[in-house]
């Protein structure tokens, strides 16, 4: 590591030759100044890595030559030494931005402290969270190879997902690598667990089915409604449990976390089929069945999703809720102002349901602008760009806004997505719908040991278009690809966020329950 270098500035610097020399035997690198003017003409871009000011110096004072020092290097961490302990020198210093405050007489120990909590922060966390995972990677790996249940891949996800973010603080490729490989492993002993169970779930055959879409109001919202009156539901479209923990402390200002769940997304993992199956609380099948004028096909043009109010409304007419509710879908920015401003009219309802679809936006945006992709390079990338839109957002006013009228809030979604790595080839007739995770259709061609295939769609309760349709899905981070133009194909969308097929990340989806602080 290069050394690290100091200037002390102090008009008694000769006093402390001590403390320079135990530095020195540390491995530091200690240039001194008695007076405030030298020091400047010291400093130059680059030159030290961090400064010790004393506060009291005749001439220039600490103050007024940190003034300038910030002026010329504001990112250049001063530490502020003095003998006082008024709090106005106090308030001085930190309103000038010090990086520390020590009190004289200062020991070797506190100052090696001070060094390393500035200097070495970043590495000696990444440290720790390097060991941290190294201690935990076996009891993960020994988990996922048991014979997990619905619940417990929810903790497993749950885990691998607090290491992802952990591990960003990590200097170490190495160890990002074996997470990598640790979540890809678990990928696969997931996508086996689906195609075990999922049949049986759908069915309803099973005694350990966890809360699918269909199931969710019923599971999490009435209840809630139930208990304690007025809810805001906010739906934010192809959210991941890790974009969730990203911008969860910036809500946790405004709100406390009640619940912190997870449910499964039905398949295929897209807004078409989980989306419309949150709102009816039924199965696509079954509101093909009950509603066709409400369920969109695969082979038709318009939207799939124009419907989800008025499904609301069957579902609440089914459950005997007489309620006063309302449904609003955020498209772009305008929107979401207005509803902003609308935000009082709709304190009287008894539940008000908001979808924003920003994130669902973005991954499609990665895909399609090349300085998008640029921003969002990686997963943490990602995230941060998820963030950043989320801080300056009209759906984060609306969230602050009903913590301040005291409203209950669920935020969850419809599903998530995952970064597709590997192609698999598949030929389908002109009539195959575009989505890159999952195909359905008639004399499909493909590889079966590359997909989870389900013969006959009414297994799964999915509607068929024609009577020897069957559906195929990609998993883990595959993604399909035709023989056509193929090089071009797998070029333009690896690497890019796609959702309909199998994998931790599309299926195992946050819903959180909140409390208004």
């Amino acid at each position: 590591m290069e050394q690290a270098r100091i200037l002390w500035v102090d008009d008694e610097i000769d006093m402390l030759k001590p403390h320079i020399i135990f530095l020195e035997q540390k491995d530091y690198l200690v240039d001194t100044s008695n007076n405030g003017d030298e020091a400047l003409d010291m400093i130059s871009p680059g030159k030290y890595d961090i400064i010790f000011l004393d506060e009291q110096m005749p001439g220039l004072s600490g103050i007024e030559t940190l003034e300038r020092i910030k002026e010329k290097y504001p990112n250049l961490p001063v530490v502020m030494i003095t003998k006082s302990e008024e709090e106005s020198i106090m308030e001085d210093a930190i309103g000038s931005k010090i990086a520390d405050y020590l009190i004289k007489p200062v020991n070797p120990k506190q100052i090696l402290l001070c060094l390393k909590k500035n200097l070495q922060t970043k590495k000696l966390v990444s440290e720790k969270a390097t060991f941290n995972y190294q201690q935990e990677f076996r009891k993960i790996g020994m988990d996922i190879s048991g014979n997990l249940n619905a619940a417990e891949w929810i903790e497993v996800y749950r885990r691998l997902t607090r290491w992802e973010i952990e591990l960003e603080k990590s200097n170490d490729p190495g160890i990002i690598q074996v997470l990598n490989m640790q979540r890809e492993e678990a990928n696969q002993v997931f996508v086996k667990f689906m195609m075990k169970n999922y049949a049986g779930w759908i069915a309803g055959s099973t005694t350990d089915r966890p809360v699918l879409s269909p199931m969710l109001f019923r599971e999490k919202v009435f209840p809630l409604l139930d208990k304690q009156g007025p809810v805001f539901v906010i739906l934010i479209d192809n959210l991941r449990f890790d974009q969730w923990k990203t911008i969860e402390p910036l809500i946790g200002e405004f709100y406390n976390t009640d619940k912190e769940e997870m449910y499964y997304s039905i398949l295929p993992t897209t807004t078409q089929y989980a989306r419309n199956s949150i709102f009816s609380g039924l199965m696509p099948l079954e509101i093909d069945r009950r509603y066709p004028d409400y369920w969109v096909s695969e082979n038709d043009d318009a939207s799939k999703n124009q419907f989800e109010g008025e499904l609301l409304g069957e579902q609440l007419k089914r459950f005997g809720k007489n309620l006063k509710y309302s449904y609003h879908k955020i498209l772009n920015l305008e929107a979401g102002r207005k509803l902003h401003e609308n935000m009082p009219n709709l304190l009287s309802n008894d539940l008000n349901v908001i979808v924003y679809n920003f994130v669902d936006m973005l991954s499609h945006a990665r895909t399609e602008m090349e300085i998008i992709r640029e921003l969002a390079d990686d997963e943490p990338a990602y995230r941060s760009l998820m963030l950043s839109w989320f801080e300056h957002s009209s759906l984060f006013d609306i969230i602050r806004f009903l913590s301040d009228k005291q409203m209950p809030l669920v935020i969850t979604t419809d599903h998530g997505s995952v970064r597709v790595q590997n192609p698999v080839k598949i030929i389908g007739d002109r009539n195959t719908n575009t989505n890159l995770r999952y195909k359905t259709g008639k004399n499909l061609n493909f590889n079966q040991k590359d997909v989870f295939e389900v013969k006959n769609p009414h297994d799964i309760h999915l509607p068929k278009s024609n009577v020897s349709s069957n559906f195929v899905f990609c998993t883990g981070n595959d993604f399909f690809a035709y023989p056509n133009n193929y090089n071009h194909y797998v070029k333009y969308y690896r690497n890019t966020f796609q959702h309909g097929g199998v994998s931790i990340e599309e299926v195992l989806i946050p819903v959180i329950t909140l409390q208004p602080k």
